[in-house]
């Protein structure tokens, strides 16, 4: 469920790195501010899939743990 954003964060990452590395460019909001947009559109077009994925792990979770005290 978290691959996506685990997945474009990864990338962002390593790619303003290499910038960094290429250019000497040392600036902290520049690693910060590509990885927070990334993950503001991964969540506004997987984010609905994402939490189907979780409510529905959720209620077979509750529905086994149900199971257990009968």
């Amino acid at each position: 469920v978290s691959l996506p954003i685990l997945a474009v964060t990864l990338f962002l990452g390593l790619l303003v790195s290499v910038f960094q590395a290429v250019t000497q460019v040392q600036e902290m909001t520049l690693t910060f501010v590509p990885k927070l947009v990334g993950v503001a559109i991964i969540l506004a077009f997987m984010g609905n899939w994402m939490l189907t994925t979780l409510v529905q792990f959720m209620h077979l979770c509750f529905e086994r743990a149900s199971m257990l005290g009968a």
